[in-house]
């Protein structure tokens, strides 16, 4: 039995294709906002509370025993703060950190001795989540794992394509030919009007 690579090729654009149809959708629009975000800045909302946590969780001569789970919870439960914990900072009289998350962010600043709190957070709305997750920004490793996947699958549709059309004997030269003019437009436009 002959191994058919046109058969195959056009096998994996089909389905490669269909696995990966709202995949360029999503990017695509994306895409679209990312280069237009001033169009959503009424969708940003910033909130500022101040508070009092117990000082027994914050006030504490060894920082190790410092209760930094039940202060992350109680902004978590109380505040609905969303996101990744990061940059803790302890210091003699200040305990500082952030959550972050696509299209998410709130700073935390507590007072050690009597518990006090400044809570500040933005959120940038859908489309500010959705952009974030186009660029993997503030995602887990699951998501950025995702995106390495959806590109793997990209290339593999824009290969099998032109495998494709090197099999297409009527089509083949200016399919080529427009092929390389789209590099040559985005080259173009590239180099005068890029920066």
């Amino acid at each position: 039995m002959k191994f058919n690579f046109s058969r195959l090729s056009r096998w994996l654009h089909i389905y490669l294709s269909m696995i990966s149809f709202f995949i360029v959708l999503f990017f695509s629009i994306t895409g679209i906002t990312l280069s237009h975000t001033d169009l959503f800045q009424s969708q940003v909302q910033n909130r500022s509370v101040e508070g009092k946590i117990d000082s027994t969780w914050s006030n504490q001569t060894d920082t190790l025993k410092i209760d930094k789970l039940r202060i992350t919870e109680f902004f978590r439960s109380s505040l609905h703060a969303q996101g990744a914990v990061n940059d803790l900072r302890i210091d003699e009289s200040e305990i500082s950190f952030g959550f972050k998350g696509p299209g998410y962010e709130a700073s935390v600043f507590i007072n050690r001795k009597n518990g006090k709190f400044q809570f500040n957070e933005t959120s940038y709305g859908f489309v500010g989540k959705m952009n974030d997750l186009h660029k993997g920004r503030d995602t887990g490793r699951t998501w950025i794992w995702f995106m390495d996947a959806s590109a793997v699958f990209l290339i593999l549709v824009s290969l099998t394509g032109l495998i494709l059309l090197l099999f297409l004997k009527k089509k083949r030269l200016s399919g080529l030919i427009i092929s390389i003019l789209g590099l040559l437009v985005m080259y173009l436009v590239y180099y005068f009007w890029g920066i």
